[in-house]
């Protein structure tokens, strides 16, 4: 069984910085494509960054220059380096894999940026 556990959410002020990390467990990491996705309220999900087994990463057009997500295979957890926070980004930010076809998300950590 995959589990994904998201971590370093919080309130920051805009122009801020945080840092989410998303430990997994039960499932070969290294193997895997990861994904950062957010939901704002009333807003669908959406897909941030990504980031494939072999560490190529892509981003959502409203994150560009601002966030960078990383893996580190050896302790199975994929990060997202998030600056130049604006309010807009304030969502609950999950983390996302597939296994087998089968999807696995994260229970989420809720960033939010104050203006």
């Amino acid at each position: 069984q995959v589990q994904l556990v998201e971590s370093g959410g919080g309130e920051v002020q805009a122009g801020g910085s945080l840092r989410l990390s998303c430990a997994a467990s039960g499932t070969t990491f290294r193997a895997h494509a990861m994904a950062w996705y957010r939901q704002a309220p009333g807003k669908q999900r959406e897909l941030v960054a990504s980031i494939t087994s072999g560490g190529t990463a892509n981003y959502g057009e409203s994150v560009k220059g601002r966030f960078t997500t990383s893996r580190d295979n050896a302790k199975s957890t994929v990060y997202l380096e998030m600056n130049s926070l604006k309010p807009e980004d304030t969502a609950i930010y999950y983390c996302h894999t597939i296994l087998l076809g089968r999807f696995y998300w994260g229970q989420g950590t809720q960033v939010t940026v104050s203006s």
